[in-house]
This record gives structure tokens, C-alpha cells and sequence, in this order.
């Protein structure tokens, strides 16, 4: 392996596996640190120290201080959370440079991982029923990780993920390919048979996180086509396969009803309380309610936690232990930036995801695919994934953003310009 294919190697794992911690104490040491600190002193040698990383959470940094001094915070949840987050955005900013913010060489090297982390769900499928342990129970790996069972005596598929939902999450933009791919009888990146390995991994998850990335897939599809009847055609599609998987998984048909039994009639029966539906509902609680006494600036990054204590149905209606597994992070994004950082970080994420978009303006060019295909990824975020580096977030972040100026850059390029008049 030469040195580029194993700076590669290391990038890309610090984005797809977070299954591996070396201590838990006095916070989680990921793998991915142990990278960061691996490729920094050779970042740095050739680039210097980035501006933009610190400007932008410059403000969060001051009133995250301001906030403990209030007493809404604590030092050590606060610096825990900052230096994570400072750490891996400023990594992946170092990342877009060293490969030249070549977008489209980044996209493909995420999709051909994202393929591979398919191949291994499915394998981990068939070992199971073959009844080959080290095949399906990948534990003897990966230490933050187990194996998901089923009510079917069978087993949700994780791969190399911590959970399905972070599967459906991470192959989010590659069922955007994929279905893409299948709906234009192209091969963008893969082959036919690989868009369809990319689909049946998600559908083995059992994710409803996954099969909700697959509704934002076509819409975002549909949106870009720029053809009604497409979109309408699309979205009644994913309606009835939507019927289809309430009918015949079980497990997305009981989150499914526990949401409407919570939010619908809020009935914390054990059957609704008993699933990850009640989690994003007490997060949606807490977040709310805290929002509502910190709506500007929030009450700083790492807070979330302290908010649960105030404000969780689990301090007060629902006496049962065990949720408070994503106290720190709100199990979504958008909750957790309502918490922590206010109407400041919920704007600031919307100005991202709207003013760095890229729609199918008619020129053949792959910027809108990269562009939708990562939007899928962080509507999954903001909707059910609250950490704010897991899995290399910051990474598509960057990538989303540079992707917007390459395509502005290719508009204005001589040769598109010709090629318009």
C-alpha cells in the first residue's frame, strides 16, 4: 500500500468506523482521535493552521463559557463537546485540502466504502442464518458494538455500525446514487447489481431511520427533475412501499405506531414507551421545553444533558430506567441544536443546507447528485443522530459546502458558458 492509498485508508476510517474506543473514561477515545492525532503534525507541516474551523465556532466557544458561568452548563460536559467538535471540523477542513477539494474523488471514495460497509451487512445476514457467529457478531472487532436482534428470530442488520439507523444514515447518499441509477438507467459510480446491494442492506436494517433516508431520496429526486408527474409518481411509490414495510417488518410497524400513540394521543403506555419513538419524543420534550427558556443562543454546546435532567418524562411520568442512552445528544440534531445552541445554531444549519444546495440546473454535471445525495445524509442527522462528529459528520459538511463552489466555479467556466448561449 502506497502512502496516498493509506492516508486514504485513514481518512476514511475515522468516517465510517466509530465501533472502536480505546477508554470510556474521562470521555469515549474513538478511533477516529487516534487518526486525527496520526495525521495532524503532516496536515499542519504542509498547511499551517486553518482560520475558518475557529471562526466559526468562535461564538459558540463564548457562549458556551457565558452559559456555565449562568449555571446552565458544566466545564467539563462543555470542553468535552468543544474539542471534539473543534478537533474534527479543523481535521476535516485539512481533508477537503489534501485532496485539492477534488469533490467528485471524495464522493467516489465515500460510495465505494459505503458499498463495502453494504457487502458486509449482507454477509453479516447470511451468517446468521447459516448460523456462522464471527460472520453476524463482529464484536470480536469492534468494542462499541453489538449484535441487533429481531422480534423475528432473525437479526437487524448493523454492519460495521453501532446501529442500523446509523447504516440507513451512512448509506443514505449511496441510495441516492443508487436509486437515481436505477430510475435513469445509468451506472454513476455503480454497476446495476451494486445499486440494488446498496438497497437490500437498508432494507435488512430495519431501520425506519433508513427507509425515511429512502422517502427524502425521492423527493430530493423528484424536486431535481424539476417534473411534477415524476415527483408525484415517485412519492406515491414510496407510499405504497412505505404500506408494504409497515405490513411485513415488524419492527418499523411497532415505531411506527409507538409515534402515533406518543405524538398523536400522547399514550405512554409500555408498548409505545418501550422504543426508540419514546426517546425522540422525550428528546423533542426536553429540547422544546428548553428552547422555550433559552430560545436566542441556547444554553451551549454540551448542555443537552443538563436539560435532560430538568426536563425528561423519565424524572416524572415514565418511571423506567434506561433512556437516558442519548441524554447527551438529544438523538437528533436538530433537537440537540434547539437545545444547546438556540435559534443561532438552528439558523446557522438551515443557511447551510439551503444557501449551498445544488439543483439540477439542466447542465450535465454530477454537482447536484453529490449535492442531493449529502442533503440526504443531513436531513438523517437532523433528524435522528444528535452527535455532532459520529461517522466524520463534519466531513460532509465541508464537502457539502465546497461542493456548492465548485459548481458555481464550473458555471462560470468558459467552456459552460459556451456551451449556454
Amino acid at each position: 500500500m502506497n502512502k496516498d492509498k493509506f492516508v486514504d485508508f485513514l481518512i476514511f476510517t475515522s468516517i465510517f468506523v466509530s465501533t472502536i474506543t480505546f477508554f470510556t473514561n474521562p470521555f469515549e477515545g474513538y478511533l477516529h482521535y487516534f487518526i486525527f492525532l496520526l495525521l495532524f503534525p503532516f496536515f499542519i507541516n504542509r498547511y499551517g493552521l486553518p482560520k475558518a474551523p475557529f471562526q466559526i465556532i468562535l461564538l459558540p466557544f463564548v457562549i458556551g463559557i457565558f452559559q456555565i458561568m449562568m449555571g446552565n452548563n458544566e466545564w467539563f460536559l462543555f470542553f468535552k463537546i468543544f474539542f471534539g467538535l473543534l478537533l474534527s471540523t479543523i481535521f476535516y477542513y485539512y481533508v477537503i485540502q489534501y485532496y485539492e477539494m477534488n469533490i467528485e474523488k471524495m464522493f467516489s471514495l465515500y460510495l465505494k466504502w459505503s458499498y463495502w460497509s453494504a457487502i458486509i451487512g449482507i454477509i453479516q445476514f447470511a451468517s446468521f442464518k447459516l448460523h456462522f457467529s464471527p460472520g453476524y457478531d463482529y464484536s470480536w472487532l469492534f468494542n462499541k458494538w453489538s449484535v441487533i436482534s429481531s422480534g423475528e428470530g432473525l437479526i437487524r442488520i448493523n454492519s460495521i455500525y453501532m446501529e442500523p439507523s446509523q447504516l440507513g444514515i451512512m448509506l443514505g447518499p449511496a441510495a441516492f446514487v443508487a436509486i437515481l441509477n436505477i430510475f435513469r438507467k445509468q451506472n454513476y459510480e455503480y454497476k446495476n447489481y451494486q445499486n440494488y446491494i446498496i438497497l437490500i442492506s437498508i432494507y435488512l436494517s430495519k431501520s425506519s431511520t433508513g427507509y425515511i433516508g429512502l422517502f427524502f431520496v425521492i423527493v430530493i429526486i423528484g424536486l431535481n427533475l424539476g417534473y411534477l408527474s415524476y415527483l408525484v409518481l415517485l412519492l406515491i411509490i414510496g407510499f405504497l412501499a412505505g404500506v408494504g414495510l409497515y405490513n411485513s417488518v415488524d419492527e418499523f410497524k411497532s415505531r411506527i405506531d409507538a409515534a402515533l400513540g406518543l405524538w398523536v394521543h400522547q399514550d405512554f403506555d409500555i408498548k409505545n414507551v418501550n422504543t426508540s419513538s419514546f426517546v425522540q419524543y422525550n428528546n423533542a420534550h426536553i429540547a422544546y421545553n428548553n428552547f422555550k427558556e433559552h430560545p436566542l443562543f441556547g444554553t451551549g454546546i454540551g448542555s443537552h444533558s443538563v436539560a435532560f435532567q430538568k426536563y425528561s418524562y423519565t424524572r416524572s411520568v415514565v418511571k423506567i430506567k434506561g433512556f437516558d442512552n442519548n441524554s447527551a445528544d438529544a438523538n437528533s440534531l436538530l433537537l440537540r441544536l434547539m437545545s444547546e445552541t438556540g435559534l443561532m445554531g438552528v439558523l446557522f444549519m438551515l443557511a447551510v443546507v439551503i444557501n449551498c444546495f445544488v439543483g439540477n440546473d439542466g447542465i450535465d454535471n454530477k454537482y447536484w447528485v453529490i449535492s442531493g445525495a449529502i442533503l440526504v445524509l443531513i436531513l438523517l442527522y437532523l433528524f435522528r443522530q444528535g452527535n455532532y462528529f459520529v461517522n466524520g459528520f463534519p466531513f460532509f459538511i465541508w464537502l457539502y459546502y465546497y461542493n456548492k463552489k465548485a459548481s458555481i466555479e464550473k458555471k462560470n467556466s468558459p467552456e459552460v458558458e459556451m456551451i449556454t448561449k
